[in-house]
């Protein structure tokens, strides 16, 4: 397909460059419109100069096949900083391109909300300092005393240009606290409040611009009395969202940075400070409720393609991180953790662990990684369905629990851009590994204890999550 700043597609006769609506506010001014242009290619664009674009009221976006290096990769800064959607399929023939462009165009309670040539600005107490701002967004240089000297993604300012936005788009603000004089330098009354204010105007689709305001106090703590208001506050979601974009980014600027080495010294700290434990006593160790589920997230972050990109692909890598850095926090735990549900006659749908003792015979399993969604057959089950029992009277049951899968799949695909791509399998097929690639190895090919019957194995020296949380536990109490 040619690239083209405008086309007739769909039988709409709607232009490329059309944008929705994003949320309720107050008409402002009107400006110049803004402009998307988005380029179809299997093959490099050569065209780059996006810090140019990124301050100009145009957005750039990529939809491209990765039948070869299309250059995804080299067009991260562009389509990044300048808020542009990105769709990466096999091929434009595939179901994950048809549907996702099907999607930018529809206009319904479903559609995608798009706004652009916005401004976010932040103003904030003194005692804090502004790093910067992982997320679709470029710097405008707007000198400012909230500026901190540690630079974090788009820094040194405290405005940001957003040429294009809508309804999920979610940016990491990293903050840090001001020095101040004398011994009790980051000390504050606990009856003392901070200040956040974030400022975002952007443009509807009707043109006129639109400002929202969000105002937000916190208060200081201080001293060992104030751990326990730490943890209470303590967003292990939103943490590990902000961790998963924290080594995306340094991943990316850092020649020598060790990923690994980081999440777990990271880890480690926290643990250390904010456990129950005896010192040098592993088995006293533990966490608040508040807290139990990080290492989790640090353990499924540790082996995810945002981390482990030995099996992707450079464009791969940069549209995954490109997707978990505009996604909100709910969005990106699912590409740190994938779901697992459960569909059985003994139960209706139900989560399980993300665990290879979840996979039982009759049992169907429905992993959602956010970029792919798997329905995988135990082998009783695709027995049973490769015999056609389903379409048999008196098997009314075993029709609906095939069916209970694909209609959750459905709702998730219909809320999600871009599309994700769909894998049906069965136990011990070819495509089986998208789901034991996921999965915690509780049982591999070297495991002393065989899997029950009807289970299966992983075929990996990767370590467990529970051989993890021994060697968390000991570091921890050290």
């Amino acid at each position: 397909m040619a690239r083209t700043e405008y086309a007739t597609m769909l039988g709409h006769g709607r232009r490329l460059e059309e944008v929705g609506a994003l949320g309720e506010g107050h008409h402002l001014w009107r400006r110049p419109a803004g402009r998307r242009r988005r380029t179809f290619d299997g093959s490099l664009d050569p065209t780059g100069n996006g810090l140019r674009r990124s301050r100009a009221p145009l957005v750039m976006e990529k939809i491209a096949h990765a039948g070869a290096a299309v250059g995804v990769a080299e067009m991260k800064v562009a389509v990044e900083r300048t808020g542009g959607i990105v769709v990466l399929a096999e091929s434009f023939g595939h179901s994950v391109f048809k549907e996702s462009l099907q999607r930018i165009f529809q206009s319904s309670d479903n559609d995608l909300g798009l706004s652009f040539n916005g401004i976010f600005e932040i103003n904030c107490s003194k005692d804090v300092k502004i790093q910067g701002i992982i997320g679709p967004c470029t710097s405008l240089e707007k000198k400012s005393p909230l500026s901190s000297d540690t630079v974090v993604g788009q820094g040194s300012t405290s405005a940001w240009k957003m040429c294009g936005l809508d309804r999920k788009t979610s940016i990491c603000l990293v903050f840090d606290i001001a020095k101040k004089d004398g011994p009790n330098a980051i000390s504050q009354s606990t009856s003392n409040q901070f200040y956040f204010q974030f400022l975002t105007y952007y443009q509807h689709h009707e043109g006129q611009m639109r400002l929202r305001a969000t105002t937000l106090s916190r208060r200081w703590v201080a001293g060992s009395g104030g751990v326990q208001d730490l943890i209470d506050g303590f967003d292990q979601e939103a943490a590990a969202a902000v961790m998963a974009r924290l080594v995306s980014f340094k991943m990316e600027a850092e020649a020598d940075f060790d990923p690994i080495r980081w999440l777990d010294r990271a880890l480690i700290s926290m643990c250390s400070k904010f456990g129950d434990y005896q010192k040098e006593t592993p088995s006293s160790f533990s966490l608040s409720p508040r807290l139990s589920i990080f290492p989790q997230f640090m353990f499924n972050l540790r082996r995810s393609q945002f981390v482990q990109v030995f099996n992707n692909s450079p464009d791969e890598t940069a549209y995954f991180r490109m997707m978990l850095n505009r996604e909100n926090v709910a969005n990106a735990v699912v590409m740190i953790q994938p779901s697992l549900i459960s569909y059985s006659f003994q139960s209706g749908p139900e989560p399980v662990l993300l665990d290879v003792t979840a996979i039982a015979a009759d049992r169907i399993l429905l992993l959602d990684s956010y970029f792919t969604i798997v329905i995988f057959h135990g082998i009783t089950i695709a027995q049973w369905r490769k015999a056609g029992y389903q379409d048999q009277q008196g098997h009314e049951a075993f029709a609906q629990l095939l069916k209970a899968p694909r209609e959750e799949t459905d709702s998730i695909i219909k809320e999600r851009f871009p599309v994700p791509r769909l894998v049906v399998c069965d136990q011990y097929g070819s495509q089986a590994r998208f789901l034991l690639a996921k999965l915690n190895p509780s049982v591999t090919y070297n495991s002393d204890n065989p899997p029950p019957p009807g289970g299966d194995v992983i075929f990996t020296d990767d370590v467990s999550f529970e051989v993890f949380m021994d060697h968390l536990q000991r570091l921890a109490v050290q």
